[in-house]
């Protein structure tokens, strides 16, 4: 169920993989890392900011969105999770994206980012101050790509 995704062991991992990644690179916290990791996941899939993120497959699968993410999207977490990240972006715009995506697998993380992106249903938004980050695991090697923004405009 999407209301209760945080509580799915693989998603408190995946949550904490995000948490220890952006400090990693960017020596800042995404939010204050008080209680459990339970508390953490829970904290950060109701945050008041987006975060979205996929894996490392050849056609990367989104893999977590928080629900400003779900919202933003309008997706369900069903839906989220079974769609390649390219299709966030229209065809126009894929090859900007994976530049930004670049610099940040090259860098660590890329801040500032500004894009066009596309929801399920067709509804364009310019995305502003984005920060994209590589996701890393315990032994420092990349298991995926995060990104987290709180600015948006409506595109008509």
């Amino acid at each position: 169920m999407t209301s209760q995704i945080w509580n799915n062991p693989a998603i408190v991992e995946w949550s904490q993989l995000l948490l220890g990644s952006f400090h990693h690179w960017t020596k800042r916290e995404l939010l204050e890392r008080v209680g459990n990791p339970d508390y953490q996941a829970h904290a950060l899939f109701h945050s008041p900011f987006v975060l979205v993120s996929h894996g490392v497959e050849a056609d990367p699968l989104l893999n977590y969105g928080n629900h400003v993410a779900l919202r933003l999207w309008e997706m369900s977490w069903e839906k989220l999770v079974r769609t390649p990240s390219r299709l966030t972006a229209e065809p126009v715009n894929r090859a900007e994206r994976e530049w930004m995506l670049e610099q940040a697998r090259t860098n660590g993380y890329l801040d500032t980012y500004r894009g066009v992106r596309i929801t399920s249903t067709g509804r364009r938004f310019l995305v502003e101050n984005a920060l994209i980050w590589n996701v890393v695991d315990a032994k420092g090697q990349r298991v995926g790509q995060a990104a987290t923004f709180s600015q948006w405009t409506w595109l008509t």
